[in-house]
C-alpha cells in the first residue's frame, strides 16, 4: 500500500488496488469528526504518500465545503474520481461509508436487546453529557475559524433566534448564502479554515499542479448531463421502486423522501442538519423519541467515518420499532440501508457530476462569501441543538423537577476536556462511559 519512494523524486503511479486498499483502510480508522478525517486524509494523501498537491487537495477541499453533505467524505470521493475515474470516486466514497454503516447497525441492534438494561441505561447516562459538550465544542470550532467580522457575529445570532421562532431550516440556509453573496461585493472574504493547517511541501505528487490533466477530468456539457441524469435516475427508481412495492404511505418510502431533502441541506456538516432530522424523526414522523436520538449521536460518535451516518441509526430504529417488513431485525437493517442510501447518493451525484467543472475553474477564486455566511447561521442553528440536547440530559423528567446536578458537572467536565485541554473524543467519550458505570455501581 505504501507508494511513497525517496521524497525528491515523483511517486510511482497508483493503482486501482492500492487506492482499494487505502480507502478501505481510511474508512475504519477515520475517528474524530470531519476535521479529524479532513487532516488525516491531508496527511496521509499530501504529505506522506504524495498522491495529491497541496494545492490540488485544497481546491478540491474548499469545493466540498461549498456543497451540502458531510465534507470529508465528498472529498475522499473526489480524490478517489481525481486519480481513478468514475470507479474510484464511487470505490472511496462507499469504503469511507460501509464500515461505519455495518458498526452502527450492529450498535444499533445491541441497544434494542441491552438499552433498558440498568448497565445499558448507567452506560447511555455517561455518554449523553458528552454528547452535549461535543455539540458545543463544534460549536466553538465553527465559530473560532468564522466568526472574523461582527456581520458574521449578527447571523450566528439572527439564525438562532430564527430557530426559536421556527422558521424553515431551508429558508436560514438560503437566507445567509444572499446575504454573504452581498456582502463579498463590500469587502473580500478569507476561506475558512477547516480541520489542521497545512504542511507545504515542495515535494512534487503523483498528480501535482502540473501534470497532465487526465481524460476524465475534461469538462463538457454532454458529460455533465448524462452525470446528472443518471442520478436522478438511480434516485427515482430507487424511491419508485419503493413506492410501487410497498406504497406510497410506507415507512420506507418516507424515508427516502425525506432524507433526500435532508441530504441537500446538511451544509455545515452533520451537527448542522441533525436538528433538521431531529425535528422530523422526533416529531413529524415518530420513527424514535428525543432520548433514543441523543443514544444514537453518542453511539455514532463511536464509530469511524461520517458523523451524519447517525442517520442509520434513526432508520434502524423507525424499522425495528414498525417491525417493517413483517420482521423487527430485517425492517431496521432494511431501513438503516435505505436511509444511508438516500443521505449519500446526492454527494456522489455532486462529485462525478461536477468534478470536470470543479477543475476546469482550479484557478479562480472560491465563493468564500456565502460559505462563511452558511456557516455563520449554521453555528446559530447548531447551538440551538446543543440547548435541546442540554436539557434532555440535564432535566430528563421535565423541569418542573430539580436539574440531574450530576450530569450538569459530567458535562462541565466533558466540555473542559474537549475545548480546553483539546483531548481526543474517543478518550472522553471513554471516560464518560465509565463514570456512568461507576455511578450505577454505587447505587
Amino acid at each position: 500500500m505504501n507508494t511513497t519512494p525517496d521524497t525528491t523524486g515523483r511517486p510511482a503511479p497508483v493503482s486501482f488496488a492500492q487506492a482499494l486498499k487505502f480507502w478501505f483502510w481510511l474508512g475504519c480508522v477515520s475517528f474524530g469528526g470531519p476535521a479529524g478525517q479532513i487532516a488525516l486524509m491531508h496527511e496521509e494523501l499530501v504529505v506522506r504518500r504524495r498522491w495529491i498537491s497541496e494545492k490540488r487537495y485544497l481546491h478540491a477541499l474548499h469545493y466540498c465545503m461549498l456543497l451540502p453533505g458531510p465534507e470529508a467524505q465528498k472529498l475522499a470521493t473526489y480524490t478517489g474520481w481525481l486519480m481513478h475515474g468514475t470507479r474510484g470516486g464511487i470505490a472511496a466514497g462507499a469504503l469511507f461509508v460501509l464500515p461505519s454503516l455495518v458498526l452502527l447497525i450492529v450498535l444499533s441492534w445491541a441497544y434494542t436487546v441491552w438499552g433498558q438494561h440498568p448497565w445499558g441505561q448507567a452506560l447511555l447516562w455517561g455518554l449523553k453529557p458528552a454528547v452535549t459538550a461535543l455539540v458545543l465544542q463544534a460549536v466553538h470550532r465553527m465559530a473560532k475559524r468564522t466568526l472574523k467580522d461582527r456581520w458574521l457575529w449578527a447571523l450566528a445570532a439572527a439564525s438562532l433566534l430564527g430557530t426559536l421562532w421556527g422558521l424553515p431550516f431551508p429558508l436560514i440556509i438560503l437566507s445567509a448564502a444572499a446575504c454573504g453573496l452581498f456582502m463579498a461585493r463590500w469587502s473580500p472574504v478569507a476561506p475558512a479554515s477547516h480541520g489542521s493547517a497545512p504542511v507545504h511541501s515542495n515535494a512534487s505528487a503523483w498528480l501535482d499542479d502540473d501534470t497532465a490533466q487526465p481524460a476524465h477530468t475534461h469538462y463538457s456539457h454532454g458529460r455533465l448531463i448524462r452525470a446528472l441524469l443518471l442520478g436522478t435516475g438511480l434516485w427515482a427508481i430507487s424511491l419508485g421502486g419503493i413506492a410501487l412495492l410497498l406504497g406510497t404511505a410506507h415507512t420506507l418510502t418516507h424515508m427516502g423522501s425525506f432524507f433526500t431533502q435532508a441530504a441537500l441541506l446538511t451544509f455545515g456538516g452533520a451537527y448542522a442538519v441533525l436538528p433538521f432530522v431531529t425535528q422530523a424523526a422526533v416529531v413529524h414522523y415518530g420513527w424514535l423519541t428525543a432520548t433514543q436520538m441523543m443514544d444514537g449521536l453518542a453511539l455514532g460518535e463511536t464509530t469511524p467515518g461520517p458523523l451524519i451516518i447517525v442517520v442509520a441509526f434513526v432508520g434502524f430504529i423507525g424499522g425495528h420499532s414498525q417491525a417493517l417488513l413483517g420482521n423487527p431485525l430485517l425492517g431496521g437493517i432494511a431501513a438503516a440501508c435505505v436511509v444511508t442510501w438516500f443521505t449519500f447518493l446526492p454527494s456522489f451525484v455532486f462529485i462525478l457530476a461536477g468534478g470536470p467543472l470543479v477543475e476546469a475553474t482550479r484557478h479562480m477564486p472560491s465563493l468564500a462569501g456565502p460559505l462563511q455566511a452558511i456557516t455563520a447561521a449554521v453555528i446559530g442553528v447548531v447551538l440551538h441543538l446543543a440547548g435541546v440536547f442540554a436539557y434532555a440530559t440535564w432535566w430528563p423528567h421535565g423541569w418542573q423537577l430539580l436539574p440531574d446536578f450530576s450530569a450538569i458537572a459530567l458535562t462541565a467536565v466533558a466540555a473542559w476536556l474537549l475545548i480546553a485541554r483539546q483531548r481526543n473524543v474517543m478518550q472522553v467519550l471513554g471516560l464518560c462511559a465509565v463514570v456512568g458505570l461507576v455511578v450505577q455501581a454505587l447505587h
